[in-house]
């Protein structure tokens, strides 16, 4: 039986589940309760109820969970991700289900993340295999098997199900995500997952909570993803007149440089989406200014995106000991890599954190 609250696009969705990890990323409670770990909502669900994703609910007493199909599935360039400090020009097969535990008026992915409460945003979902994604991975020749387009931490027991396929046959793994996790989550899925990068959307916990979160929980997640060795990079999509003052961009630099100053910080430029027409899009001024802001702060590696050629050496990687550029960008498509296959300065010998192998791609292997 579907959720109690179900429509009929859930009802179709809630075909394809099964149950979830019980003892890590669920346990049942009295009075046919359960308590889901997957996100740091921790929901408590009663019997024929959802969490606040929408997508994990109470089936008698056992948590069903999304499984066996995808809401969005495309293979492009890592630097889209955005990945610069892993395996530079080569792709990544990125799948997605439905659904997401926050609700952010101005996202670009809404027709998959918001499919269960937004009634414009109904998308159909494929049923698949992991093997065959991890097929479709080997035939684009793509380095990295990555999870997206919803938030995958509500549906990591089929991100974990797709990784286990993949990383046998020589790909590397990636998580995008909104970084609203558990402990219990990435204990979870880091035993099959490399990449991960993480939405900064904000440092003030009013705006955090405008979008359905808590900057706490955002905080910890970042922390833990850190320390628990994920390779992690960070994006602020800045919003004009919602993050952009330099007091709370500071602020992100400044945690961000306090965890390492080598965590790459992607900072990148709204454009009107979804629900929020009222902002400008973000100027390639503003744009340097937060980069200015985070050099600052101590951090060496800073992005400035989604304004190609209008954003000077913030495109490039450089070295942070002598300036050099080592590779070079214009949007996603490199137009010199100088470190792959080094991971040091070919300069000056300084080590660039990041994964440097040569990404030579052959039947779907990444060497």
């Amino acid at each position: 039986m579907p959720a109690k609250e179900a429509t009929p696009f859930s009802q179709a969705l809630d075909r394809r589940v099964e149950e979830g990890a019980l003892g890590t990323l669920y346990e049942k409670l009295p009075d046919d309760q359960v308590r889901c770990y997957a996100c740091a909502h921790r929901c408590l669900i009663k019997e024929g109820l959802r969490g606040i994703c929408k997508v994990r609910y109470n089936r008698g007493g056992t948590l069903m969970v999304p499984r066996g199909y995808v809401g969005a599935l495309q293979c492009d360039p890592i630097e889209k991700k955005p990945f610069f400090h892993a395996f530079p020009g080569t792709d990544a097969l990125t799948f997605g289900m439905l659904g997401c535990d926050l609700h952010c008026s101005y996202c670009q992915n809404w027709v998959t993340s918001q499919a269960l409460r937004d009634p414009g945003a109904l998308s159909e979902p494929m049923d698949v295999r992991p093997r065959q994604l991890v097929d479709i991975a080997q035939r684009q020749e793509a380095s990295v098997v990555a999870t997206s387009y919803n938030e995958p931490l509500i549906t990591s027991e089929w991100a974990v199900e797709v990784f286990k396929e993949a990383r046998p046959r020589g790909f590397m793994t990636a998580y995008i995500s909104n970084g609203n996790a558990t402990r219990e989550v990435l204990e979870y899925i880091r035993p099959f997952t490399d990449l991960y990068k993480i939405d900064l959307k904000s440092f003030r916990d009013k705006n955090y909570r405008s979008l359905g979160g808590k900057l706490e929980n955002i905080v910890n997640g970042v922390r833990m993803v850190h320390e628990m060795g994920f390779w992690l990079e960070i994006v602020t999509l800045i919003i004009p007149g919602f993050n952009d003052s330099d007091e709370e961009l500071g602020d992100i630099a400044r945690f961000l440089a306090g965890l390492s100053p080598s965590i790459p910080w992607h900072v990148t430029a709204f454009h009107k989406d979804y629900r929020m027409q009222d902002p400008d899009n973000t100027t390639p001024q503003t744009l340097l200014r937060a980069a200015a802001i985070g050099e600052a702060a101590g951090l060496q590696y800073i992005y400035a995106g989604n304004l190609p050629g209008r954003v000077g050496r913030y495109e490039d990687t450089r070295c942070p000991s002598c300036q050099t550029a080592l590779v070079r960008r214009f949007g996603y498509r490199i137009l010199e890599d100088r470190l792959t296959g080094l991971g040091t300065c070919y300069r000056c010998g300084f080590k660039i954190p990041g994964i440097w192998s040569n990404a030579k791609i052959s039947a779907g292997r990444a060497y």
